[in-house]
């Protein structure tokens, strides 16, 4: 089974902490080697998103430095996922880093998109008897593409609600 660094978000570290524990106890009953590296900080996104790209860039250069040696970066957050793959290049063009960031994110994912595309979990075993209101993200729709254009006009359906129908 391949070895997967966990990112853990700057806001579900500090607001959701129990997000973070209840995906480490995911992939670890799903059979994955999880490693949390504890030198890890916030992706850069928030500097990003506020035109301080330069305050960003250190961030970018520590997550690739971080994650490289993983066989999978796995996220809870579509939102830092698509800030590795869809928004980093701009700081590793022509870097020494370039390389390991292209190696970086081709392995980082979502962590639904890592359970459906990458483990094939087709079910889960489990209980919870409530109704559950499902948002798929902006960040997943848009820049991770977790749901395909077939899926939005055919009948509903998403990964993270194929999952959640399994437990």
């Amino acid at each position: 089974m391949p070895r997967v660094g966990l990112f853990i978000p700057c806001f579900i570290d500090q607001f959701y902490p129990h997000v973070g524990l209840a995906t480490v106890e995911l992939l670890e009953r799903l059979g994955v080697e999880v490693d949390y590296p504890p030198a890890q900080t916030c992706c850069g996104q928030p500097m990003a998103n506020s035109g301080c790209s330069d305050a960003a860039k250190p961030l970018a250069e520590r997550f690739v430095r971080i994650f490289r040696e993983y066989d999978h970066i796995v996220s809870p957050s579509g939102s830092c996922a698509a800030m590795v793959r869809q928004h980093y290049h701009e700081y590793f063009h022509d870097s020494p880093l370039e390389g390991d960031y292209e190696q970086v994110r081709a392995k980082t994912f979502e962590l639904t998109e890592y359970l459906v595309d990458v483990l094939q979990v087709g079910s889960l075993t489990g209980c919870y008897p409530h109704t559950v209101g499902l948002h798929s993200s902006c960040h997943g729709l848009r820049e991770l593409r977790l749901g395909s254009c077939s899926e939005r006009v055919g009948p509903q359906f998403s990964k993270p609600r194929q999952l959640l129908e399994h437990l």
